[in-house]
């Protein structure tokens, strides 16, 4: 039986169940708007390409399907889709048993931003086999580019290159409302023992 050492986890589990229900609703309007021809682009075998909403050289509306992990790390699918299903269950079993023993509010803030947001993506990665993504903020920021064969670019991967051949200044991967939470949590989850740990050396 878990050992209760505060009541903070009385309102984690409605902020848990909030994070969901927002990364969730936010992919409905994704997965329902016909210029992002969502279901078209998963089916196998599929040449159609997901669809796009141009909003400003800072943030536009991307829709790709994530196959892997959080802003598109680690792509699998087939059994690899399971694998990381399960990988994610287990992590969030594990943060939310953390949840009922934790004693500082902090903590508990942060666990439940990253399991809200593991939940979210899970639901997709069950239904679909992969993760609805939208927020593109590739850029170029501001028009602002660098040339091809810069010692810059020579140093970087090629995902963060645009189709014209050239870097731009931007965030080169594609999320949503869930990879938000989970790493916002995991921010606040390191400064918060970090400071727990400075507390006890005094």
């Amino acid at each position: 039986m878990l050992t209760t050492k505060s009541n903070f986890w009385k309102w984690a589990l409605p902020l848990i169940a909030l994070s969901v229900a927002l990364d969730q609703f936010v992919k409905a309007i994704v997965l329902n708007t016909p210029v992002f021809h969502a279901r078209e682009c998963l089916e196998p075998g599929a040449t159609m390409r997901c669809g796009k909403i141009e909003m400003s050289s800072l943030l536009d509306w991307s829709m790709i399907w994530n196959y892997g992990v959080s802003y598109g790390l680690f792509q699998s699918d087939g059994i690899g889709r399971w694998i990381l299903l399960l990988v994610s269950l287990g992590i969030s079993v594990a943060f939310i048993a953390w949840i009922f023993k934790a004693e500082r509010a902090r903590t508990v803030l942060a666990l439940a931003l990253v399991v809200g947001g593991a939940i979210g993506n899970m639901i997709d990665r069950a239904r679909f086999g992969a993760v609805v993504d939208y927020i593109d903020m590739s850029g170029p920021w501001f028009g602002i580019t660098f040339p091809a064969e810069s010692g810059l670019t020579r140093m970087l991967d090629a995902r963060f290159f645009h189709a014209d051949g050239v870097l731009g200044l931007g965030f080169p991967y594609v999320y949503n409302i869930a990879d938000m939470s989970i790493t916002f949590g995991a921010i606040l989850l390191f400064a918060d023992q970090l400071l727990a740990e400075r507390a006890e050396k005094g």
